[in-house]
């Protein structure tokens, strides 16, 4: 939102070299305050010749950008699900192939990128790609932006070059006595102290952007229940691995964070886990088991603290399913239901 002209800009430049003639900023509702100041932006740059007719001076060469709204949802960062959305109807992943450069929205070949990657094609075509290669590690050349939160001194946007250490970022955000990072968002992974060496990059740790900072006063059980279950109300319902999983996820972390969950239990989340990631449609279903899978690789203490020394462990229990209709009947608990 601070850089307007860069992305519109790329955006300008890519429909150039794809010749199209028709730019959509997909805007989601939750950012609808942006769209009076891009508009302006969009409306200055038609009157200095940067969009219409004849962009720049060049004949043959017509494109014009306009913002499309829409409700959004964290399934809209896959491609497929965002042009569903921008078309109108609920965001949820299309079967592929075909593929949307060749037919996407309404039907026609479409390139889809986010404005980050736009940004860059400009300031690409501005300096020579010499310059921009020389920044950055040699697979992943360039600068990244990650969004901060968490426990640090300094949250914000950051725009760092690629190769950056966690270490690194932890030192400029003011992070101190960190217990983890989760890099990526929900669906990113965990990182653990013994690994803060490790460089945010393609060929290390990738991600979108999102980084939040835990420090050991946080529970980070409690960080991967909340997380999947974020997946759970994310999930667009229209596969069963993801639909069902999910939950089924959720209710095995809330068994280990109630002390009820065996070594068995424990293998079973893993299995479900990877059956997950293997059959779901899309990439939420995907990742939707990484907030366990990542936690319990990085940090297998969290879990081996919990878990029953018993080797099993009764799925329901009687005294606690009992306790609300105990509670509206105005009577105890008898020997037998508060009985383990």
């Amino acid at each position: 939102s601070e850089w307007p002209d860069l992305v519109f800009e790329g955006m300008t430049i890519a429909a150039w070299a794809i010749g199209a003639r028709e730019g959509l900023l997909y805007l989601r509702a939750e950012y609808e305050y942006l769209r009076e100041p891009l508009e302006a932006v969009l409306d200055r740059r038609r009157r200095l010749g940067l969009l219409g007719d004849h962009v720049a001076g060049r004949e043959g060469f017509s494109f014009d950008i306009r913002i499309q709204m829409g409700a959004g949802a964290y399934v809209c960062g896959e491609e497929s699900s965002l042009l569903e959305s921008a078309e109108g109807r609920r965001g949820a992943p299309r079967d592929r192939p075909p593929f949307p450069v060749t037919k996407g929205y309404l039907g026609q070949p479409t390139a889809l990128n986010n404005a980050e990657t736009l940004a860059a094609a400009a300031r690409v075509i501005e300096k020579g790609p010499d310059w921009f290669t020389a920044i950055g590690t040699r697979d992943s050349t360039g600068t990244k932006l990650l969004s901060v939160s968490g426990d640090c001194e300094r949250p914000g946007v950051y725009e760092v070059e690629f190769g950056l250490t966690v270490s690194r970022l932890l030192e400029l955000v003011g992070a101190r006595d960190t217990q983890a990072v989760q890099i990526g968002g929900p669906s990113g992974a965990c990182i653990a102290p013994k690994d803060f060496g490790r460089r945010i990059c393609f060929e290390d740790v990738p991600t979108g952007g999102s980084v939040i900072v835990f420090g050991q006063n946080r529970d980070l059980l409690e960080a991967a229940r909340d997380f999947t279950e974020f997946f759970v109300e994310e999930s667009c319902g229209w596969c069963a691995p993801c639909r069902v999983g999910t939950t089924l996820l959720l209710e095995l972390l809330d068994r280990v964070r109630e002390g009820l969950a065996t070594k068995a239990d424990l293998a079973r989340m893993e299995e479900l886990a990877a059956t997950v990631k293997a059959t779901s449609r899309c990439g939420l279903g995907q990742t939707a088991g990484n907030p366990f899978v990542t936690t319990l690789r990085s940090l297998p203490g969290l879990y081996e603290a919990k878990i029953s020394k018993r080797e099993y462990e009764p799925v329901l229990r009687l005294d606690a399913a009992l306790a609300e209709a105990r509670k509206l009947a105005g009577r105890a608990a008898t020997a037998k239901e508060a009985r383990p």
